[in-house]
């Protein structure tokens, strides 16, 4: 079966909330969304653009193994575009598409609640720590 066939199939086959179904394949997406590098990237390239240098120097901790990985990863799903400039070196900056734009709005709401409650979070830890169950 051709891989043509296979990501039709697969896109009629998808209901919309079965992505608790192991074959579902939003669960794909979900996770290169919502990977921990890949929401570092959506927050950044949000901004504006950057080339690869520059956002692994800005996404602390990252490989360039991974950093390349996840960006490869969007760039499949098209929430991002690698543009590569004819110059030597060739410089290469990724941006974020229409849909790459939406999607990180999305990730960086998430992203400001997430620091919004982690000062409640780090209480809860805290209680557990001094009262183990």
């Amino acid at each position: 079966m051709s891989s043509t066939s296979q990501v039709s199939r697969a896109t009629t086959k998808l209901n919309k909330g079965d992505l608790c179904n192991p074959s579902c394949p939003s669960r794909g997406v979900l996770e290169h969304v919502t990977s921990r590098w890949g929401v570092l990237i959506f927050i950044l390239l949000r901004q504006r653009t950057h080339r690869f240098s520059d956002l692994g120097r800005r996404v602390g901790g990252v490989s360039q193994k991974m950093l390349a990985q996840t960006l490869q990863n969007l760039e499949a799903d098209g929430f991002v575009t690698r543009t590569v400039h004819p110059t030597v070196p060739p410089q290469v900056e990724y941006g974020l598409t229409p849909i790459g734009l939406e999607a990180a709005t999305r990730v960086q709401q998430l992203a400001v609640w997430i620091e919004d409650i982690t000062p409640k979070v780090l209480q809860v830890r805290a209680k557990r720590v001094r009262t183990p169950s």
